[in-house]
């Protein structure tokens, strides 16, 4: 009854139409009142301090702003243009710049939506205008931008480490192989597709020039030292995710300045856009903090890992439940919801079945990232098809399919070698 009035009530209310976060807050609220009355909501002031406090979650408006910077600053533009002289000459040309402009800007914005903003707005007419296929330039931006918050600094990493108190350090060094992997694939199925039909992208032979190199340099250097600022000052226990996240802001300012547009303005519409979307994100969190004080005092964390324990079931069998768990809920939940409504159910069970919290938190990521790429609510989807005035929703579903696939393809591999997510936070703290 305890688990039916929860999930009962947020079931209801966010079909409803209402905000999730309200709806989580709501549905944990209503069961307090019921389980205690007015004395059950005595404890709302020390959840809502618990949420506010976090050390962790001061990262979080520290990269916001960072990416806000490097969006308003144009340097969106410059990122695919300099990998687009790179990887012209594979196979796929432009369709493989989409992948890889979006893995590098994924790594220094940390969400999947700004990537496909930034990224899409420069490559979708340009590849319109080349005549390279509609569905497949619309699912490899939509893919790509994905990686958003697979490759570090990644915000949903943040939330999960502070949920379960795992090391966001260590977290962040385990979601650099997956992205390399997953990045890999999606460019080798580009090179497939292109050398089995030449139609889907046309052929770019020209090699570069001398002064062409020396703009991918100014065009793809400043990224790379940025990125290399901040992982490098994390891998080397430099600095904090959250000093290293306030470290890279800085660091935009002087990128954006240089060689974007930075001025006064641009600094205020960045400054307000990650007001308003870290209350946003920190606001999901408040609400997941009274979840899981509802969810704990009406024991449903311990009445699950005691009836999986009664099932007897095996790593695997639970690792497919919480897949095909997360495949219906990413078809009506944005991912961020999804993870702060199970994460604190499954967390305790980990233990019970010898699975690494670390490798898991990437599973849950990877598994987030098919929840924004699933009809009918995907908000990537969504964002594509908002930035491509003359594409249709079903285009970029069509497109958006083979890389699903490559996604689940992905979570089969990091399941059986695990050691592609551990071996560098292994490694990092071995030194």
């Amino acid at each position: 009854m305890d688990f039916l009035l929860i999930f009962g009530t947020l079931l209801a209310l966010m079909l409803t139409g209402m905000w999730v976060q309200l709806a989580i807050a709501f549905s944990a609220i209503l069961y307090l009142f019921v389980d205690g009355g007015f004395a059950g909501l005595k404890a709302l002031g020390f959840v809502s301090w618990g949420a506010a406090e976090s050390f962790t979650l001061t990262a979080i408006p520290m990269f916001t702003l960072m990416a806000e910077i490097l969006l308003e600053s144009g340097l969106g533009d410059r990122v695919y243009r300099g990998m687009s002289r790179v990887v012209r000459l594979l196979p796929g040309g432009l369709l493989q710049t989409n992948i890889a402009a979006c893995a590098v800007f994924a790594a220094v914005c940390g969400g999947s939506a700004p990537t496909a903003a930034a990224i899409g707005t420069v490559a979708l007419p340009q590849l319109g205008s080349r005549n390279y296929d509609r569905k497949l330039s619309a699912g490899s931006l939509a893919a790509g931008a994905t990686l958003g918050i697979l490759i570090p600094p990644s915000i949903t990493m943040i939330i999960y480490g502070t949920f379960t108190e795992t090391s966001v350090a260590q977290l962040f060094m385990a979601g650099i192989g997956p992205g390399i992997v997953l990045t890999l694939f999606y460019m080798l199925y580009i090179l497939m597709r292109a050398l089995a039909d030449p139609a889907v992208a046309p052929r770019e032979n020209e090699p570069l020039s001398r002064a062409e190199l020396k703009g991918v340099l100014a065009d793809i250097l400043p990224f790379i030292c940025l990125i290399g600022g901040i992982m490098g000052s994390i891998y080397l226990g430099l600095a904090t995710p959250t000093e290293a996240g306030a470290a890279g802001a800085c660091m935009a300012i002087i990128i954006a300045r240089i060689w974007g547009r930075f001025d006064g303005r641009v600094f205020l519409t960045a400054a307000g856009k990650t007001v308003r979307l870290s209350g946003s994100i920190l606001f999901v969190v408040f609400a997941a903090m009274l979840f899981a004080y509802a969810t704990a005092r009406a024991g449903l964390g311990e009445d699950l890992v005691e009836y999986l324990t009664e099932l007897n079931l095996t790593r695997m069998q639970f690792l497919i439940l919480v897949f095909v768990l997360y495949s219906i809920l990413g078809c009506f939940m944005e991912g961020l919801g999804m993870m702060v409504i199970t994460v604190p159910l499954f967390f305790p069970i980990l233990e019970t079945l010898g699975i690494d919290p670390i490798w898991f938190g990437v599973m849950v990521v990877i598994m987030i990232e098919l929840g924004q790429l699933t009809p009918p609510l995907g908000v990537i989807l969504f964002v594509v098809r908002a930035i491509w005035p003359t594409g249709t929703l079903e285009e970029v579903i069509l497109g958006v399919v083979p890389f699903y696939l490559l996604i689940i393809l992905a979570l089969v591999c990091f399941t059986v070698a695990p050691d592609l997510v551990l071996w560098l936070p292994s490694h990092m703290f071995a030194h």
